[in-house]
């Protein structure tokens, strides 16, 4: 567990006015106000959402 790698997700541009799935996407990876970050597991669950906001979000290995 310890050893897994993390991705440190930072919410830089307003999804204000993209679809609807890459807003619902932001929400469920907790990413709800500018500039908010949040360390996840990186895996290919997780992967697959940032890919689908890609334009939205900085990614960081932590």
């Amino acid at each position: 567990m310890a050893n897994e790698k993390q991705l440190k997700i930072t919410l830089v541009k307003s999804p204000i006015t993209y679809a609807k799935n890459q807003r619902d996407t932001l929400k469920a990876l907790g990413l709800t106000k500018m500039h908010k970050q949040v360390v996840k597991v990186d895996n290919p669950q997780i992967r697959g959402m940032v890919k689908t906001v890609a334009h939205l979000v900085s990614v960081e290995e932590a």
